[in-house]
Order: C-alpha cells, then sequence, then structure tokens
C-alpha cells in the first residue's frame, strides 16, 4: 500500500496561512507539525471516523427498515455533535418526500410528507448530490422557517440514501439524510461533507444485508408451508382442510402472532363467500355463507378502493391491514364485539386471485398489535393461500369421490335387476318394475355427473320437500343393501310428515343423506338389526331422523357432531348442514344410534 505523503504544493500552503495569522514557523518546524498531525491527530479521527462507520455496518439486520434508517440518522447526530436527523425516502407514485423517521424522534409538528419539487429533499435526490445550508434562514428552498428557529436549529445538511433494487419486483429507493445543527452561519468542511456521504453510502450495504435475510426467512417459511402441505397432501387416506391447517399454521407463529386463521371462498354469484376452512376449526363455522355487502367482504372481493390508510385500515390491492378493530370503518358492529371478546387487536386480508379475480380470501386474526407488515410477510401469506386453495381443491375432489360410491352402486343394481327381467322375457308384466329401475338409472347417473361438476360449480339453490329426498335416498341405500348382501338389516319407514319445504342445492342435502345413510347401514352388527328414517316439523324447522341398530360410546359423540370421525362422510356431512344453516344432533342409548338432521323451514313454492 502506497504511503500518505503531503506535496510541496500544501506544505507551502500551510505555511502562508500560519504567516497570515502571525505564525513563522521554519519549513523543518511546518514538516514536524505536519508529521505530528498526520501520525497522531490523524490516527484517531481516522479511528473515530472508521468506529462510527463499523456502528452501522452492524445495526441488526432484524429491525425493520425504518428503525435501520433511524439508527443510522443516530449514528451521523452522535458523530457530528449534531442537534437532531431526519429521514424522507421519496415516493414517485405521490410526487412527495414521505417522512421516515428521526433521531431523536420528533412526533409532534413534524410533517408526513413534503413536496419533491422546489425542496431542499427533492433537489438531493434529483442530484444524488449533498446540499449544505450555513443559514436556514436564509434559505430559499427550506420553507417552514419558523419552526426550526423555535426548535434551536439554523443549519443542515442534506445526504441522499441510495438503495438499488434488491430483485425485479422491487424499485430503488431514493431519499435524504437531513442533518441538523444550531450553529448559524455555519462553514461546512470538505472533511465533514466526505464523512457525512461516508455514513449515508453505508446504509444501502445494512439494508442489502436486512433484504437477503428477509429472502431467506422467506424461502425458509415457503419451504416449510410445501413440506407441510406435501406431507398431508402425500397421504393416502385423502385430504381435510381441518388437518392441513393445523399442520401448516402453527409454522408460522413466529411470523404473526396469530390467534385464528380462515380461509372463505367466493361464491358462483359473486354475492356470497363461505367460510371452508379455519384454525382452530372448533372456533370457527365452517360452511357459514356471508354477504359480500358487508364493507370489508366488500373490499377483499371486488377491489375497488380506494387504496391508501383510512385511519385503522390499511387498504392495498395485495391486503387490507385493520389496525385498531374497534375504530374500523369497514367492519360492522357483530364482528367488533366479537373480536373484541377474543382480544383481537389486529386482522389481516389477503385476497387470492385467479386470472386477477378474487375467488378466496385469507383471514388472519392476532392479540399482538400489528401496525403494519413487510412485502415479504405479505407474500408469504399469499403462497400458502394459494397452497391451501389447492389442498381445498383435492379435499372436494375426495369428498367427490368418496359420494360417488352410493350412486355407483345403486346404479349397478338396478342395472342387474333390469337385465334379469329383460333376460326373463315377460318384461311387460313387469313394467312397474322397468319403469322404477330405468328412473333410478337416469337419476342416479345424473347425480354422479352433477357430483363430478360441483368441482366447477354448485349449480342453483332449489324449494324441495326433504321427505321426499328422504325417501328416495333410503330407496337406493336399500339396493345397496341388496348389492352388499345385507340381508339381516331390516328396513323400516316410520312416520313421514310432508311436504317440509327446504331451500338448498338439491345435491347438498342427498349427499348428507346418503353419508348418514350409509353410516348407518355400516354400524349396524353383522348379526343384523334395523335401519329406519322418520321425518316431521318442529317448530320452525324441518327434521329427518335416521336410527340404526348399534350405540356410539360417549367420548366419541363429541367428535361425530363436530365432523372429526376417521371417515369422510360425517366430514362431509357436519359441513354441508352447517352450510345450508341447519344443525345435526346425535342421540345413543338402549342399542340405537339416531342421527337428527336440522333444517330451516321455508315458505312453499
Amino acid at each position: 500500500m502506497n504511503e500518505f505523503r503531503i506535496d510541496q504544493e500544501l506544505i507551502d500552503s500551510i505555511t502562508t496561512h500560519l504567516k497570515e495569522k502571525g505564525c513563522y514557523l521554519s519549513l523543518a518546524e511546518v514538516t514536524t507539525v505536519i508529521d505530528v498531525i498526520r501520525e497522531e491527530v490523524l490516527y484517531q479521527y481516522v479511528e473515530h471516523l472508521v468506529d462510527q462507520v463499523e456502528a452501522i455496518l452492524e445495526i441488526s439486520p432484524h429491525l425493520s427498515e425504518q428503525e435501520i434508517l433511524e439508527s443510522v440518522a443516530k449514528n451521523v447526530v452522535e458523530y457530528f455533535e449534531a442537534k437532531a436527523a431526519t429521514l424522507r425516502i421519496y415516493d414517485p407514485g405521490k410526487g412527495e418526500m414521505i417522512s421516515y423517521g428521526s433521531y431523536p424522534r420528533m412526533t409532534e409538528d413534524r410533517e408526513g410528507a413534503i413536496p419533491f419539487e422546489d425542496t431542499i429533499a427533492g433537489e438531493v435526490v434529483k442530484t444524488q448530490e449533498s446540499y449544505f445550508v450555513p443559514n436556514i434562514l436564509e434559505e430559499e428552498k427550506y420553507k417552514n422557517k419558523q419552526k426550526a428557529e423555535k426548535q434551536g436549529i439554523y443549519s443542515l445538511m442534506a445526504l441522499p440514501i441510495s438503495i438499488p433494487r434488491f430483485s425485479l419486483k422491487d424499485v430503488d429507493t431514493e431519499g435524504v439524510l437531513q442533518v441538523y445543527f444550531e450553529e448559524k452561519d455555519k462553514v461546512f468542511t470538505p472533511l465533514e461533507a466526505k464523512a457525512g456521504e461516508l455514513f449515508s453510502r453505508r446504509v444501502s450495504h445494512v439494508i442489502a444485508r436486512k433484504r437477503i435475510m428477509d429472502l431467506q426467512k422467506l424461502n425458509l417459511s415457503k419451504d416449510k408451508i410445501v413440506e407441510k402441505i406435501f406431507l398431508k397432501l402425500g397421504k393416502r387416506e385423502g385430504v381435510k382442510m381441518k388437518e392441513v391447517f393445523d399442520l401448516v399454521i402453527p409454522e408460522l407463529l413466529d411470523l404473526m402472532r396469530i390467534q385464528r386463521c380462515s380461509l372463505f371462498s367466493v361464491m358462483e354469484d359473486r354475492q356470497h363467500v363461505m367460510l371452508e376452512a379455519g384454525y382452530p376449526e372448533i372456533e370457527h363455522g365452517i360452511g357459514e355463507i356471508f354477504s359480500v355487502d358487508l364493507p370489508y367482504i366488500h373490499a377483499i372481493v371486488h377491489q375497488t378502493g380506494p387504496f391508501g390508510e383510512f385511519g385503522s385500515d390499511r387498504v392495498y390491492p395485495s391486503y387490507i391491514m385493520i389496525t385498531n378493530p374497534q375504530e374500523s370503518r369497514l367492519l360492522p358492529p357483530d364482528l367488533k364485539r366479537f373480536l373484541e371478546s377474543q382480544h383481537i387487536n389486529s386482522v389481516l386480508y389477503i385476497p387470492l386471485k385467479v386470472n386477477n379475480v378474487v375467488n378466496f380470501f385469507l383471514v388472519f386474526d392476532a392479540q399482538a398489535k400489528h401496525k403494519r407488515f413487510t412485502d415479504e410477510d405479505i407474500e408469504v401469506f399469499t403462497f400458502l393461500g394459494k397452497e391451501l386453495t389447492k389442498g381445498l381443491r383435492l379435499e372436494k375432489m375426495d369428498d367427490i369421490l368418496h359420494d360417488f360410491k352410493n350412486p355407483a352402486i345403486a346404479v349397478a343394481g338396478f342395472a342387474k335387476r333390469l337385465q334379469k327381467i329383460l333376460k326373463e322375457g315377460d318384461y311387460l308384466s313387469k313394467k312397474e318394475k322397468v319403469d322404477q329401475a330405468l328412473d333410478v338409472l337416469i337419476k342416479e347417473t345424473s347425480r354422479i355427473q352433477e357430483l363430478a361438476l360441483t368441482l366447477h360449480g354448485e349449480g342453483r339453490e332449489e324449494i324441495i320437500d326433504l321427505t321426499d329426498r328422504l325417501k328416495k335416498r333410503f330407496l337406493i341405500n336399500g339396493e345397496a343393501i341388496q348389492e352388499l348382501k345385507r340381508e339381516k338389516i331390516h328396513l323400516r319407514q316410520r312416520t313421514l310428515e310432508t311436504p317440509l319445504w327446504i331451500q338448498c342445492f338439491p345435491l347438498h342435502i342427498e349427499r348428507v343423506l346418503d353419508n348418514l345413510l350409509n353410516n348407518a347401514t355400516n354400524a349396524i352388527p353383522e348379526k343384523g338389526g334395523e335401519l329406519s328414517i322418520r321425518s316431521y316439523r318442529k317448530d320452525s324447522w324441518a327434521v329427518a331422523e335416521i336410527t340404526n341398530t348399534g350405540a356410539i360410546p360417549e367420548e366419541e359423540r363429541g367428535r361425530f357432531l363436530h365432523g372429526d370421525s376417521r371417515g369422510r362422510g360425517i366430514h362431509i356431512t357436519t359441513r354441508l348442514i352447517r352450510r345450508m344453516g341447519g344443525q345435526m344432533e346425535l342421540e345413543s342409548e338402549k342399542g340405537q344410534t339416531t342421527f337428527r338432521v336440522i333444517l330451516p323451514l321455508v315458505a312453499q313454492p
């Protein structure tokens, strides 16, 4: 390394300046003074400067970018023995310089944003050069001179901050660090200028390290999500969103101290949304339907804006953040009361889009008072949501495959019966049985087709007679019992009140009845027993009962009612009943078990 040398021209300049001050030194004496300064004074100055630069480089990358910049401001203030320092970042969308913190923190009388044009901060961003103001009171570009004088600051230097973009989705960050001094008519030396610029340039190194760590955390979170979801999806027993949520959501607890998480789907009419899954599931009404007219749901689904920060609500296309639910303009009173009872202090909504249309959205409830999340956090939540929607589609596919069984058995059974009649030749005398078999074949093959189409849509709701559907599904289940050679099962139709009008998707109530009849059949001991049905009106409700020989242990009943059985049938049933606005009851005593489906009655069509 070349040694730093003082040239003759500099020595002559120093000698001349000393003579002007009345100090007459020989050339040898001047050289001696320079050597002492270089070896003693300059060493201490450089050491102090290096310590300050290292202090900036050692700022924790775990802090937010705003906290990092404020730490830089603190170091600069201490180094220059200045009065204060402020940070502003350029927002090209608004054409403003946004306040991004200060040291010491000045929360009162501080403008959140100042114009970009005709300001010191804007000039620094434009030119990327430092700007020095010896006297604020005489500076044309410094607008609020009265406030500066009140705070006892009379001079400043403004240093450019530039953080190059770190990925294709980022943008360059441009800003300014303004350092304020008490001196009036301050002379800024070249050494002060260079030191200040050195500090401001180190900012990009600290931010870059933070963003590298954020990306590592982001990728780690994504890997954990994928690992947990594939761990579950790879198992052969099929997908249940409850189990997927229970595996994945705990992995996000260090990212967001959450108490609850839920996944909603937008229904075909785009006027309603349905709660598909939640964590913990027992605290969520899976299958409940809500109107899009609710302000917070409308803002998520329709994305009409306006976007920005509005008191306690931060509304953007990629998320909606409620920082204080009780003050939110988007949340209805009943939801506010519920969140207050759960001690929820912040709520995050993540819309999930397909072809730029919101088809699902995630909700996170947190007791922590979150004020904002980084872009990386939002990316993790969005990634999670998209993976969960894949699981949801697989769950629906598994449910449909499960529910193919009864109509498939019925089709096979009635086809064999029809084939036997045709082989015997005298089918005219058995016309009634032929017509019945053909009718079942047509309806059940149509039902299989409808089941397959539910992956793409539900069709439309209708008003139907619950008793009529119960009788038909009982008939089909009876055919399945014959096919399975369960001759010791006795079928019985008890009191059937008709009509009992309910409104639902016809396929949904048929799936519910099929699953309950199938489970009841399987629960009857091999030695035989009875399977019976009953229907009746109870106040404003329509009730369908399915009773079978065989008891369910007390400890198992709660799990059944929450859809938490080993098989898929009860899981599907409880979800569909909730979606229809109904409820299910279970009684098991004296060697018999009764499942009771209770649905709201509607007016006769």
